[in-house]
């Protein structure tokens, strides 16, 4: 009969648990959390929170066995020192405009890679997501933009109608 050490026991615990999480995360943030004191990563861990996603810190190893990437030739080699990973499993430009703010506010984390929607991203694309508009906002100014043309056309339209009716009312006025 083999005994499992507690230690190991709980490592996989850890390693099901990020399982779970990345097969629900419709995205994936790698970064390096070093020099963050326990509170900055706390107040991003919350942050991020609000925004559907979680902020967790965790060995390499771990996270590589969890996604299952212990291949090597794969971005997950780069996965050296501290690594805390973002499951993003709504809308990324919240949980990511918050990456953003701690990077602008303390110079950290540093953005190691990010995969979205199967994509493998770089640092410099993941934080330029970072500004753009949630979902809601592109949706409106893409409603905006359509619209645009169609209002103009209105508007030209009915001023056209109203300056002949004023130009009909200026003649009849004139004739009487």
């Amino acid at each position: 009969m083999n005994k499992i050490s507690p230690n190991r026991q709980k490592k996989e615990q850890i390693v099901a648990k990020l399982s779970e999480k990345a097969a629900k995360a419709k995205g994936l943030v790698f970064t390096n959390y070093q020099g963050l004191t326990h509170k900055q990563l706390e107040k991003l861990k919350k942050a991020v929170k609000a925004f559907d996603a979680d902020f967790i810190a965790t060995k390499n190893t771990l996270i590589k066995l969890a996604l299952g990437k212990v291949s090597s030739g794969s971005p997950f080699d780069t996965l050296k020192q501290a690594t805390a990973t973002l499951f993003l499993y709504g809308d990324p430009i919240g949980p990511l405009k918050e990456i953003a703010n701690a990077i602008k506010e303390f110079n950290l984390p540093t953005i190691k890679f990010g995969i979205l929607d199967g994509e493998q991203m770089t640092s410099e694309q993941l934080i330029e997501l970072s500004t753009l508009g949630s979902r809601e906002v592109l949706l409106t100014q893409l409603v905006v933009g359509l619209k645009s043309p169609i209002s103009g056309l209105h508007r030209s339209l009915l001023w056209n109608i109203q300056k002949f009716v004023m130009t009909l009312k200026a003649i009849e006025t004139k004739k009487h």
